[in-house]
């Protein structure tokens, strides 16, 4: 078999961008995403597979697996941008943020365990800036993606030798999800200023770690925490 990589949230700017460079290195992908029309697309662009499946849905894994059975690397590169004063954040706020974050993610885990393990395989997932600095209304994120780290750690140690589990922690991406804070331009270039290399963050930026770290280039790393957020987390 080829080597097959599986990657969740293929149409957000960082998994589209993942696809499209383990494309141009000939790998196989395997697509998930609930939108239809845009996987669709990828799909034919990159000549892959793809699943229409929503990570908040039961069962999803198996709507999956249904389609792909055997994979080298997954990258869930699923995300949201929770933003809420503290005195408004609810337990059904954390909840969900953790439910599309966490508890599906540690749910496709689970589902490709043992292939992965067969496979010598890697797990790629995703932080944010957040989890390590701390900004104003960002409770229910920053908790999450800081569980998504202790998540990357214990994995890689109950996995090593079989299975390498990385994270990436980017800071705010150029993205859909994004888009509502940086159509104010104002906003945007505020936030770019914050950045010690004075621009805001590009799918492309935190996709070309994952392919590394996904594929056998990366073959010694494993539970490491890296940042790809344009110095904001360690500069001032």
């Amino acid at each position: 078999m080829s080597e097959k990589y599986l990657i969740v949230g293929a149409t957000g700017s960082i998994g589209s961008s993942l696809a499209e460079q383990l494309y141009a290195s000939e790998k196989e992908i395997h697509l998930v995403s609930r939108n239809v029309e845009e996987t669709k697309s990828l799909s034919e662009k990159f000549n892959c597979s793809y699943t229409i499946a929503d990570v908040l849905e039961e069962k999803f894994v198996d709507k999956i697996k249904s389609d792909i059975e055997e994979v080298n690397g997954i990258a869930y590169c699923v995300g949201s941008i929770d933003l809420k004063p503290f005195r408004m954040v609810t337990e059904n706020d954390f909840n969900k943020c953790m439910k599309l974050n966490l508890y599906s993610a540690v749910e496709l885990i689970k589902g490709y365990q043992e292939n992965l393990k067969k496979n010598k395989g890697s797990i790629v997932l995703f932080s944010t800036v957040a989890a390590q600095r701390g900004f104003t209304n960002h409770a229910i994120i920053a908790s999450t993606k800081a569980a998504v780290e202790g998540l990357t750690v214990s994995l890689a140690a109950e996995f090593a030798p079989n299975i390498r589990v990385n994270c990436i922690a980017p800071s705010l991406t150029n993205s859909k999800i994004a888009e509502p804070m940086l159509k104010n331009k104002v906003l945007a270039d505020g936030i770019a200023k914050a950045h010690p290399l004075k621009r805001i963050g590009e799918g492309k930026d935190s996709a070309s770690l994952a392919k590394f770290l996904i594929t056998e280039d990366s073959s010694w790393v494993t539970g490491q925490i890296i940042a790809v957020d344009g110095g904001r987390s360690k500069l001032s």
